[in-house]
């Protein structure tokens, strides 16, 4: 069985923001069990974590002699290895791989700077300005995700790895207005979300945290 390293505590406080997240979603929506190893932010940084990432970061996958690390490539392994996370023909599955690099690479990297911000440099001088850089960053990108989204339902065809990266990355942005100003993403992200899949994993994600101890 597949086991994966999440945070002991998580500090997204059980809303599904980390990127074990994804792995995990994964995971349900292809039916695969798992086993997951919590660790600690001091022990993320010790020997036997770098081994297994040599950044020290969550999450991790281990099966077998088989080590990986990066959430999008744990994914993409899993959608590999499973039938319903990429689709069936050549051409769409190149699509889809396609779609989980913008996601990661495009997308998400504003996003998540903007989180950064707002956690790291709230009480700078130059707090507003910076903020405002990055929303006028993120707002061009959810623009033209916007318009290639149009009414479809998902990124290309039926529901893929892509869409689940993808879902993952802009659920960073609720309850910041963005999302709120391009009506169809919101819709996509509620699709998303009511997916049983993800439900899954969010409650699984979600029970670590109630769980947790207050310190470690």
């Amino acid at each position: 069985m597949p086991t994966i390293t999440a945070f002991e505590r998580s500090p997204d406080r059980g809303r599904g923001l980390a990127r074990d997240m994804r792995v995990r979603w994964a995971f349900e929506e292809v039916g695969q069990p798992y086993e997951v190893r919590l660790v600690s932010f001091q022990a993320m940084k010790g020997a036997p974590h770098r081994a297994r990432n040599p950044f020290g970061q969550i999450p991790t996958y281990e099966d077998g002699d088989l080590t990986l690390f990066e959430s999008g490539a744990i994914v993409l392994h899993i959608a590999e290895r499973h039938a319903g996370l990429l689709p069936a023909g050549a051409d769409a599955r190149a699509r889809a791989i396609t779609w989980m690099f913008a996601a990661l690479n495009t997308v998400e990297p504003p996003i998540f700077d903007r989180s950064l911000v707002n956690i790291l440099e709230k009480d700078e001088p130059w707090f507003e300005k910076r903020l405002q850089a990055l929303d006028k960053s993120i707002r061009t990108r959810l623009g033209d995700l916007s318009a290639h989204l149009g009414e479809a339902e998902w990124l290309d065809g039926g529901f893929s790895a892509a869409d689940l990266l993808m879902v993952t990355v802009l659920r960073r942005l609720q309850g910041s207005g963005l999302l709120e100003e391009f009506p169809n993403i919101a819709a996509y992200v509620a699709r998303g979300e009511a997916r049983p899949a993800f439900k899954r994993a969010f409650d699984a994600q979600a029970a670590v945290f109630a769980n947790a101890p207050l310190t470690g």
